[in-house]
């Protein structure tokens, strides 16, 4: 005959076993259950927590950026782009090194609706103005189609990472040109298809729009982040310049 605190130690054990498998699968389903994420970044607003960077070339030649002639920050468009006077995220550079690579970039946490541990697909409408017109010939490549559009995610923050031989380069993987990377995936170019003969000599601005879908699911970290990536890698040796009128993403789990 089973004793009375024998009955009671096998009851616990079955209680104690129930409710870590019930905690167990409320674990899953909340992994399992993360929502589709829809942000809408219309830089009129502001930058809205993006922030702007340059890889890909040797700043301690152009210690003030003027070789380089960097600049990134909040400005209003041209007015013939919209019905009222409205901001962009400005940036431009000038591609001395043959490969300069602009980029904005944005974290996004839980706050944003992030899970942790959870892969995201990750689309993107991308919406800027461009003044580089379409079929002209450039040094070193194209204005327009020389320069690649690029727009991806990471898990670790995007940076600019000072080399041993003087370049800061990418510490994510960007890809070469043409060739996306693992970060940031080719989202096509930045001619604006305005034909060349007809663009000379004012090279007006125009707004284009390319939708894109990064080629790898992108996993949040451990504290529920993850990083949006957005630039240009650049292989025509002149001046870039470009308005980013807003960005759209959207983040499917998967």
């Amino acid at each position: 005959m089973i004793s009375k605190s024998k009955l009671r130690n096998f009851f616990r054990f079955t209680v104690f076993i129930i409710v870590a498998f019930i905690a167990g699968q409320t674990a899953v389903v909340a992994q399992s259950g993360a929502n589709t994420i829809e942000l809408d970044f219309d830089f009129h607003r502001g930058p809205l927590g993006w922030s702007a960077g340059f890889a890909d070339y040797p700043p301690s030649t152009d210690p003030n950026g003027t070789l380089y002639e960097l600049f990134a920050g909040s400005r209003y468009m041209p007015r013939k782009l919209t019905r009222m006077q409205k901001r962009g995220f400005y940036i431009q550079g000038h591609n001395r090194s043959d490969d300069l690579f602009m980029y904005l970039k944005r974290r996004l946490r839980i706050e944003d609706g992030i899970v942790a541990g959870q892969a995201y697909q990750i689309q993107f409408v991308i919406t800027l103005a461009s003044n580089a017109p379409t079929g002209c010939a450039g040094i070193g490549g194209a204005p327009g189609e020389g320069v690649v559009l690029k727009a991806g995610a990471t898990s670790v923050e995007p940076l600019s990472v000072l080399q041993p031989n003087g370049y800061l380069r990418m510490n994510v993987n960007i890809g070469d040109h043409q060739l996306g990377g693992t970060a940031a995936s080719v989202a096509g170019n930045i001619a604006n298809g305005i034909p060349c003969q007809q663009a000379l000599p004012y090279s007006p601005f125009v707004l284009i729009q390319r939708s894109h879908q990064h080629i790898v699911n992108v996993t949040a970290n451990e504290g529920g982040e993850l990083w949006l990536l957005v630039g240009t890698d650049s292989g025509f040796e002149g001046l870039t310049r470009l308005y980013y009128q807003s960005i759209r993403v959207k983040l499917i789990p998967v």
